[in-house]
């Protein structure tokens, strides 16, 4: 993984929102380490993992920060929106209230990220068929409506989560490239907070 190595061509900054319990913490755990575990525990504020990748023959910095989405913690989260290259907006397809929140979320994105930073829409735990309550083309007509791309992903089973992730920071270094912006481009978040300690699964 390379995560500890300084040595990079891009610095992208992601950040994973949505509700509370939707998966976030256990999409970046598996991301991030490739483990999966199955204990519920809510993420205070913020946490925080990098991995460095290979794409397309550059060696990419993914920072990647796990906010809360309980609402004690909102203030907390929107000042990290802005310093944000691209947005995982995640919900869980067992539970439909976390899905119909999307479209508050991404009013969240439009007024603290900033403008143009790229989003994808992450439907978790497709792993878990028979609890399903939301359909894969529910899933895709709303990232359709707001013209993004959609992965239906399972931290558990491993499904697709590195695809989500690959796909988005593709998007944002192809904008990098473009726009001649360095390694170091975009706001620093500063080093990560303290507030939690240890792997957890929201």
């Amino acid at each position: 993984m390379g995560a500890g190595s300084q040595q990079y061509d891009h610095l992208i900054k992601l950040l994973l929102i949505g509700d509370s319990g939707v998966g976030k913490s256990c999409l970046l755990l598996r991301f991030s380490e490739d483990q999966f575990t199955s204990s519920f525990i809510t993420t205070i504020g913020i946490d925080f993992k990098i991995r460095t990748v290979e794409l397309d023959g550059k060696r990419v910095k993914l920072q990647i920060w796990d906010t809360a989405g309980q609402e004690r913690f909102r203030t907390i989260t929107n000042a990290y929106y802005r310093g944000a290259h691209g947005i995982l907006l995640t919900y869980d397809v067992t539970d439909e209230g976390s899905f119909n929140n999307v479209r508050n979320w991404m009013r969240n994105i439009e007024q603290h990220a900033s403008d143009g930073v790229s989003k994808v829409l992450v439907g978790n735990k497709s792993d878990a068929e028979e609890k399903r309550v939301i359909s894969t083309e529910q899933g895709e007509a709303l990232a359709k409506e707001f013209g993004i791309p959609f992965f239906e992903t399972s931290a558990k089973a491993n499904t697709n989560v590195n695809d989500a992730f690959f796909a988005i920071a593709r998007i944002i270094k192809a904008g990098l490239k473009t726009s001649g912006d360095g390694g170091g481009a975009g706001v620093k978040l500063g080093p990560p907070p303290k507030a939690k300690s240890g792997t957890s699964c929201c």
